[in-house]
């Protein structure tokens, strides 16, 4: 079986947070996760589920393509 490359998701989420001046505990605070879930998708360290990545594309009123790019 070949073997998977493994696919890393950018996206703009220090940006969008920056913009509405809230912190990263704030951000996950209102999206019910921890403050270290906020530090990994910033720092591109964690993909998100689907539910969480549309849950924070929601709150910034953005399209999810908007926030994460492959």
């Amino acid at each position: 079986m070949p073997k998977r490359s493994k696919i890393q998701l950018k996206n703009t989420l220090v940006k969008l947070r920056q913009e509405k001046k809230i912190t990263q505990n704030e951000l996950a605070l209102i999206l019910g996760v921890t403050r270290q879930t906020i530090i990994a998708l910033e720092k591109q360290r964690y993909s998100p589920s689907l539910i969480l990545g549309m849950r924070i594309a929601g709150y910034f009123g953005k399209k999810v393509e908007d926030v994460f790019k492959i």
